[in-house]
């Protein structure tokens, strides 16, 4: 098919969210200033001197190219990201942060590989529904090779541990199964079984029970477990209509945990108010509305299903973040995805969306 113009009212969807993003990072991370000022510029060196110009070399390298090249080294892309991710268990390589294990260290520089896995995996699983075609409504060919997919993955990400990473994954592919036409019977036995090992590793695991509490009675133990989610609410509750104005947050600089981070959106609820908190969640929706209008007019099924994995990946993540931060689901400790603290995580979501932009150059016009 003939190559268009990339979609301008998508491209400045994505523009705007980068800019107001690196915006609200800045003004986040003066909070640790005030704490240290080493972790402050190691921030600033992993975001604005790595994650910001990579990312957007990605992006440029992915616009450029078409989607179709993604298709041809799918497999690969996914061995590695599974290789990689599995390599944080390796001694001297692998890194302990904060009681997990999800770091690669080389010299100065650290990366978190399940970012990677993340977009390994919908690439991957793009190829095989597409080369898959009808056959995919069959157990055979969509739920079980999905099924197998998982099982890898959460041998990787539970050891680590990584469960948010595990549960976007998992959301990102049953949409995309749904897109495949699969029925519904396997889409909710598919999340039922996920559901089940869900429960059983939190039944199991110390701190995801402690999260689980915390959502349940945020009220409890507002000194310990429910400290993050507490001082959240006091940001953005004191932020009102319009906000304190840009820079001037109080909780950022002694009460919320790593505001720069998965608090972020505090600190956006807090300077910019309802109004500026309530334009981001815009964004975020008119990203996804765009996306899914740029999936749906892909001229092939792997366009469409590697259009609406990142759209889907992007925008589950985006309000996974907002929705702990505001005390609607558990707190997760997922970054928002162009605005929060993570030089890997900015890299690969600036590279997929690239992608995507490439795949809205090759949209199908209506008649």
């Amino acid at each position: 098919m003939k190559e268009r113009k990339v979609d301008k009212f998508l491209l400045i969807t994505l523009c705007l969210l980068i800019v107001i993003g690196l915006a609200m990072f800045f003004s986040a991370s003066l909070g640790i200033l005030a704490r240290s000022s080493s972790t402050f510029y190691s921030v600033l060196i992993s975001q604005l001197a790595l994650g910001l110009p990579f990312g957007l070399a990605g992006m440029y390298f992915a616009l450029k190219v078409n989607y179709k090249f993604w298709r041809k080294y799918a497999f690969y892309i996914f061995i590695i990201s599974i290789a990689l991710t599995a390599a944080v268990f390796i001694p001297h390589l692998g890194v302990l942060k904060q009681g997990a294990r999800r770091w690669i260290e080389l010299g100065p520089i650290s990366f978190q590989p399940a970012e990677l896995l993340k977009f390994g995996f919908v690439i991957y699983f793009a190829a095989w529904l597409s080369w898959a075609k009808r056959r995919a409504q069959n157990f055979k060919f969509g739920i079980l090779p999905f099924l197998g997919m998982l099982a890898v993955i959460a041998l990787v990400l539970f050891k680590q541990p990584d469960t948010k990473s595990f549960i976007l994954i998992t959301v990102t592919g049953i949409a995309m199964l749904f897109l495949s036409d699969v029925p519904f019977k396997y889409l909710f036995g598919t999340g039922a079984i996920v559901a089940v090992l869900l429960g059983g590793l939190v039944f199991f695991t110390p701190y995801l029970q402690s999260r689980v509490d915390t959502f349940i009675n945020p009220s409890n133990d507002p000194q310990g477990s429910a400290y993050q989610i507490q001082q959240s609410l006091i940001a953005i509750g004191s932020g009102g209509i319009f906000g304190r104005g840009y820079g001037q947050s109080i909780q950022k600089f002694s009460f919320l945990p790593e505001p720069q981070g998965d608090s972020i959106f505090a600190v956006i609820g807090e300077e910019l108010g309802f109004v500026g908190a309530g334009g981001v969640i815009i964004l975020y929706l008119i990203f996804a509305m765009r996306g899914i209008r740029v999936a749906s007019r892909s001229p092939d099924s792997f366009g469409r299903l590697l259009a609406a994995g990142i759209v889907i990946m992007i925008t589950a993540q985006s309000f996974m973040n907002i929705a702990s931060i505001t005390g609607v689901f558990p707190l997760t400790g997922v970054p928002l995805v162009f605005m929060s603290h993570g030089g890997t995580s900015l890299m690969i979501y600036l590279t997929a969306a690239g992608i995507l932009l490439n795949v809205s150059k090759f949209q199908k016009k209506r008649v």
